[in-house]
């Protein structure tokens, strides 16, 4: 059973680490950090479709990383 979720926290660290790495960033370099990017809103805007549902995706991907990790814990001390 440890060995299983092992496994599985491996394979959810990768599939998160992916789909922050596919993200589309706000802003590029320092200029966008500070807003001056040219861009109205200082490069701010709304996440729509693809990326949307693959910023859902990694969310959902970090809270089964943390509950993996949390009964992974239990069973390693009992």
């Amino acid at each position: 059973m440890k060995t299983a979720l092992s496994v599985l926290q491996v394979l959810l660290a990768i599939l998160i680490m992916l789909g922050i790495l596919l993200q589309t960033p706000k802003a590029s370099g320092l200029g966008g950090t500070i807003g001056g990017s040219g861009d109205i809103g200082g490069g701010y805007r709304r996440r729509r479709g693809l990326e949307r549902s693959l910023l859902r995706v990694t969310g959902v991907l970090i809270g089964l990383f943390i509950v993996v990790s949390a009964i992974d814990t239990y069973i390693g001390s009992h």
